[in-house]
């Protein structure tokens, strides 16, 4: 089992959770999202309610854990990268990891913006309401949508960039990349 906090050699158990439980949560709410924007509008669907309420809730959750993962990866140390990397590839692997973060803070406060913008609350769970940060106005909410879908998108891009790479690392170079992310 892997320690809890991280080495230089490979990621904690506290990272190693908060990294499979993030991608489990933001890989479903894509293909939440990506279901849900196909279901008509037309009408009271009950349906593609409660699946836009469950996709608010969830990625409400993603952004109260990426504030935990950037708070424990900021007070770990980053386990070394492996030595036969080029250097572009090195920077390139940071880049994407930094996207990655910046996509899991933009995606659910898009979101939320979307939803202030529509005058429609934001619950948690059912626990609270989150305030409306924006007045409702139907132009800035068409405007977040797009907003909201292309940093979707983006999300969707780089989880092909990062699986592929690890794929790579695991099957071609036959290295360390993906067993340091491994229980």
């Amino acid at each position: 089992m892997a320690p809890i906090r991280n080495t230089e050699d490979r990621y904690g158990s506290v990272a190693i959770l908060l990294h499979w439980l993030m991608a489990f949560l933001m890989i479903g709410l894509v293909a939440l999202g990506l279901y849900m924007v196909r279901l008509p509008d037309v009408g009271f669907d009950t349906k593609k309610i409660t699946l836009i309420l469950l996709h608010k809730e969830f990625g409400l959750l993603v952004l109260l854990l990426f504030a935990v993962r950037l708070a424990w990866r900021i007070t770990q140390i980053l386990p070394q990268l492996v030595a036969h990397l080029p250097d572009w590839q090195k920077v390139a692997a940071r880049f994407v990891h930094l996207c990655f973060y910046a996509l899991m803070f933009a995606l659910p406060v898009s979101g939320w913006l979307m939803s202030s913008a529509a005058g429609i609350p934001v619950s948690f769970f059912g626990l609270f309401l989150l305030p409306d940060f924006l007045p409702h106005d139907e132009y800035l909410f068409q405007r977040l949508i797009g907003i909201h879908k292309w940093f979707a998108y983006g999300l969707i891009l780089l989880i092909f960039v990062h699986v592929g790479a690890a794929l790579r690392h695991h099957f071609l170079f036959k290295d360390d990349t993906v067993r340091k992310m491994l229980p």
